[in-house]
């Protein structure tokens, strides 16, 4: 298999979790050779076929997987046993964690939360005070309970607590959820 990218000796420290900034050593899709991409902890994270790609700042860790021709960018996470995969677009501050599924021609962005079991099939999935025009998300009803699993110190929490108290409005099997981040 020929590799598309390679990890950098550009590092970053995310709570204890080394990230490796990624390049590109070959041109697909949109990318070009010696393009600078985002960070991942390692290569299993990001796919080595396909035109899946992690842009900027964004981030992929634990064990997430993108593939396909998948794009993170801006400043999103995608880590715990998240895969992002098809056509599927998270970008802005949008975190994709737990075990959640994003695929086919979503897109989450913002600062939504896509976590544990939710599967995000197509359409958009956002946090604003503005309503998604379109959002198809399959998750049991418990899911909305808990936010992703992230760290409880520092920077995280600050950005936790200010989404304390907020409500996401979503559309599961034709019926429309508000779930309020605890």
């Amino acid at each position: 298999m020929t590799k598309k990218y390679k990890l950098t000796s550009e590092t970053k420290d995310y709570f204890g979790t080394k990230l490796y900034r990624i390049e590109a050593v070959s041109s697909f899709g949109s990318v070009s050779k010696g393009e600078k991409g985002g960070f991942v902890e390692k290569e299993e994270n990001l796919n080595q076929e396909g035109d899946a790609w992690v842009f900027g700042n964004a981030q992929v860790f634990g064990d997430a997987q993108v593939f396909g021709n998948a794009q993170v960018f801006g400043n999103a996470q995608v880590f715990g046993n998240a895969q992002v995969f098809g056509d599927a677009q998270v970008f802005g501050d949008a975190r994709v964690c737990g075990d959640a599924r994003v695929y086919g021609d979503a897109w989450v962005y913002g600062n939504a939360r896509v976590y544990l079991k939710e599967k995000l099939v197509s359409g958009y999935f956002y946090h604003t005070k503005q309503k998604s025009e379109k959002v198809e998300v399959m998750a049991n009803d418990d899911t909305h309970e808990t936010l992703c699993s992230e760290p409880k110190y520092g920077e995280e929490e600050k950005q936790k607590d200010d989404l304390r108290g907020k409500t996401v409005e979503v559309k599961i099997d034709g019926r429309e959820y508000r779930a309020k981040i605890l």
